[in-house]
């Protein structure tokens, strides 16, 4: 099928063929016929990158009529790029429609300029939520004409908190309009907005719901935590010609993650809600035009960017919710291109994996982290192909190839081949020379242990009922990380390694996990979290233990960089957890933070 197929007005059809637009994606060529054909609205559900913007805008294009002076059609979108971006793709397409202005509205930019492109009434006004309602209630904005309402990235909307804002706009516009709902996911928030305000609307699904693109690979490597960024290094400098988003939890790791990449000589940056608007705006354009290979960004921060040709998304830390994976890995893979989607987890994250593989559909790959030698070989070559392909200059050059091969004529083909290798090369091999091994191997995380140091099954009753006592202790992981009392104690397990110590009774809350212990236990299991940067064990203050009612002391898991209590608090975006230094970890120096000459 091709456009033309579509029964589109020429004007529009001229305008797409012109960018090159001649057969349509699988969401364009189901939607399209339907928004054309059909009255019903709709709720379609493809992965971000799909040519979305295109399978809505062309038909309501062609629905509206350019004569008439007032807004017939509204987009909404989660953020100011994505606003931007959506209204330059529908500038492009009705280019050669007679009359049609499409007006972007959003936060972020003096709201005097957005006032005064509106004196005029554009036939299709594009928004974000928040600086739509401004408008409205200043006047500026009428909603009452609304023939179209396409709310774009819906799930990401209502991720960012714009629910209330969706309902008051939905509640704005007239019953006559006709609705459609794009969207990654179908999460039950937007489900209850299309049935409250949707009316026999169809659902158009491509590829399976709640899944991630087809042309995305998934590969994860297993490593101690504490050894995080190395491994990063290390998937980096194995893809020399990477070009990705490298996700982060918080904005404070986000930060550190770009400085230390900066610091060791790789091209990177960082996104995070800490930017100025125009500061937001020059990393963002630096990246779209790859002067920036590599994006440290946190979710909130990301939302809104759209470059079409990543080759990687790397999770530095796993999210909290399959939803949230589907849209980092949904941003390489895009165009019919091949993408990989990489996690970097430790050993108590693979419960995490088999559940977004289960939500998912898909299988994902564990793969060994590359040792020194692989990526050295792999480096090698890449230089190799680089200048087996590079475009020589010979009006430029050839003034001095004399002076040259006069200065070189005593060297043979192969002795001048090994020079010039060992020149781009000898940093690169002595940085990755007795690189240790960064792959999780789990029976010596601790150190090797025979079953008579941690003891048996019935040994661990016996020595757990000595005490007698139980006090009370707390975890900063709970519901919102996926635990239950069967996968806590799966923790407990993996990173005591002693089957003598007893757990009691079991609570699990949004946040943490309160658990009974023998009062003589306690110091075993603050000992053995201690090393776990991602767990922190406290007592849980103001709770007592199941069968103890006396006063109990305080136990706490301690790291080296201090004891700070708040270490247990929420440490997503806007609060930070302390890091460690990982650059100083192994041993590893900076190999590309060197002056060329």
């Amino acid at each position: 099928m091709t456009f033309r197929e579509l029964n589109l007005k020429d004007d529009i059809l001229s305008a797409i063929e012109e960018l090159g637009y001649v057969q349509p994606m699988p969401v364009q060529e189901k939607t399209i016929p339907f928004m054309l054909e059909q009255t019903a609205d709709l709720v379609a559900l493809a992965q971000t990158g799909t040519g979305k913007t295109a399978a809505f805008g062309l038909p309501v294009l062609h629905m509206i009529d350019a004569s008439q002076k007032k807004v017939q059609a509204l987009v909404l979108a989660p953020t100011r790029e994505l606003c931007i971006q959506i209204s330059n793709d529908l500038k492009g397409y009705s280019k050669n429609m007679r009359g049609m202005r499409v007006v972007p509205v959003y936060g972020g930019e003096d709201i005097r300029t957005q006032l005064k492109q509106l004196d005029t009434p554009p036939q299709i006004i594009v928004a974000t939520p928040g600086r739509l309602i401004d408008l409205i209630e200043r006047g500026k904005i009428e909603l009452g004409a609304i023939n179209f309402l396409v709310l774009d990235e819906a799930d990401e909307m209502l991720n960012m908190g714009f629910k209330e804002d969706i309902e008051t706009i939905l509640q704005r516009t007239p019953d006559t309009r006709r609705t459609m709902l794009f969207s990654a996911t179908m999460p039950k928030e937007i489900a209850m907005i299309a049935k409250r305000y949707m009316k026999n609307y169809e659902e158009i699904t491509i590829g399976t719901k709640n899944s991630g693109s087809e042309n995305v690979a998934h590969i994860y490597y297993v490593s101690q935590a504490r050894q995080r960024y190395l491994v990063l290094k290390r998937i980096v400098d194995l893809n020399p010609d990477i070009y990705g988003i490298v996700f982060c939890r918080t904005r404070q790791e986000t930060k550190e993650v770009a400085d230390k990449l900066m610091h060791d000589g790789y091209n990177a940056d960082a996104l995070h809600g800490d930017l100025s608007q125009a500061q937001r705006d020059t990393v963002m354009q630096k990246f779209r035009i790859r002067n920036i290979q590599l994006l440290v960004a946190t979710d909130v921060a990301a939302r809104g960017l759209d470059v079409s040709d990543l080759t990687h998304v790397i999770n530095y830390n796993l999210p909290d919710d399959v939803e949230i994976y589907t849209h980092r890995s949904g941003r390489t893979g895009r165009a019919n291109k091949k993408g990989i989607s990489v996690s970097i987890i430790h050993s108590k994250e693979r419960f995490k994996i088999k559940d977004i593989e289960r939500m998912l559909k898909k299988d994902f790959e564990q793969q060994q982290i590359p040792n020194g030698l692989e990526v050295c070989k792999k480096q090698l070559f890449h230089m190799i192909d680089r200048m087996e392909n590079v475009e020589v200059n010979e009006e430029q050059i050839d003034p001095y190839m004399a002076q040259i091969m006069k200065q070189l004529e005593y060297l043979s083909k192969e002795e001048i081949l090994k020079r010039f290798v060992s020149l781009e090369f000898n940093r690169f091999l002595d940085y990755y020379k007795d690189s240790e091994d960064l792959n999780y191997h789990e029976k010596n995380e601790r150190g090797s242990r025979d079953r008579g140091e941690r003891g048996d099954r019935n040994d661990r009753g016996e020595r757990g009922a000595k005490s007698g006592k139980r006090i009370r202790l707390k975890i900063n992981v709970g519901e919102r990380e996926g635990i239950n009392a069967k996968r806590f104690l799966g923790i407990i397990n993996d990173v005591t390694n002693d089957k003598s110590i007893s757990i009691g009774a079991i609570e699990v809350t949004n946040k943490f996990t309160f658990f009974d212990v023998f009062a003589d236990q306690a110091d075993k299991v603050v000992a053995a979290f201690a090393t776990e940067p991602d767990y922190v064990v406290a007592e849980a203050k103001g709770s007592k233990a199941a069968d103890s009612g006396k006063s109990k002391p305080e136990y706490r898991a301690r790291r080296s960089g201090g004891n700070d209590r708040s270490e247990g608090r929420d440490y997503r975006e806007g609060g930070s957890r302390p890091r460690r230094d990982d650059s100083r970890q192994g041993g590893e120096k900076p190999w590309r933070n060197r002056s060329r000459k």
